[in-house]
């Protein structure tokens, strides 16, 4: 096998910035708090969108949200242990009942 060659797909050398994102957050008693996610496989994700028409086709008319940049998303939730960031996800579901 040469030097180039690869037996699997490598992982992107580069993240692309995804620019100013709106990101859903939730009223708390010190102001405003970042929504955090579960992915299909239940792991913790961070969440933007690119528009507010795709936040609110997705999380509904009421979800309220800030602009961030993805760098300062990434930031916010690393030390919460949230290293994925998901852009434009098309599909949610209720939070379960307890």
């Amino acid at each position: 096998m040469s030097p180039v060659e690869h037996s699997e797909d490598p992982e992107p050398s580069e993240r692309f910035p995804a620019g100013l994102l709106f990101v859903p957050v939730r009223s708390g008693p010190a102001g405003c708090t970042a929504r955090f996610f579960r992915t299909p496989l239940g792991g913790r994700t961070a969440v933007g969108f690119t528009s507010a028409a795709k936040l609110t086709a997705t999380l509904g008319t009421d979800q309220a949200c800030i602009r961030l940049c993805e760098p300062a998303l990434r930031a916010l939730a690393a030390p919460l242990g949230v290293t994925t960031l998901t852009i434009d996800p098309q599909l949610s579901a209720p939070s379960a009942d307890r």
